[in-house]
């Protein structure tokens, strides 16, 4: 006798899958194995594209830039008053402290003493005020300063004066001395 297939169950999809044939689940799972080597594959080899696309593209810049040679430069006009203010400020940092500084201690006594330093970058002045307790001094250091080397005989003597109203009566003095090439 033959076999006699009678389901009365409704048809559903666990019915269904349970009767698909093993040699059916075998394909199944071979074609979505190629599907999903061919996506890798495939979008490995679109990375592989993108970037030959990339260095060409850059490869192409490089020559393009070294046949034009460099990039023009493009200059933007300075104010007059701006470059006057951007001249006197870089005057005032290239002053040569350490050489005005060297020159003035090594050319000041123990008897001055000094108050204040007021450089002049533009018109490479200095001017110095300082004080002592007697004339004798004063000139003594107008005479030192004009030995230093970076002064020469460039030092004058602008104004001095005495207090009379401190006990020690100082004398108050002030001097002016160019540095530099005369």
């Amino acid at each position: 006798m033959t076999r006699l297939d009678i389901d009365f169950a409704p048809p559903n999809w666990r019915r269904s899958l349970h009767r698909v044939p093993a040699w059916a689940w075998c394909i199944g799972a071979l074609g979505v194995a190629l599907a999903v080597t061919a996506a890798y594959s495939g979008s490995a080899a679109l990375q592989r594209q993108q970037l030959r696309e990339g260095q060409l593209q850059r490869a192409q810049q490089r020559v393009l830039a070294a046949t034009q040679g460099p990039a023009p430069v493009v200059s933007t006009p300075i104010a007059p008053a701006q470059a006057a203010a951007v001249n006197a400020a870089i005057l005032q940092l290239n002053l040569p402290w350490r050489d005005l500084q060297d020159a003035l201690a090594s050319a000041t006594p123990p008897g001055v003493a000094l108050l204040a330093l007021e450089p002049d970058a533009r018109k490479r002045v200095l001017k110095i005020t300082a004080e002592t307790t007697s004339s004798d001094a004063m000139v003594a250091y107008v005479a030192q300063l004009k030995q230093q080397e970076l002064f020469g005989m460039r030092v004058q003597l602008l104004r001095h004066e005495i207090n009379a109203l401190d006990p020690n009566k100082p004398l108050r003095f002030q001097l002016e001395a160019r540095w530099g090439t005369p």
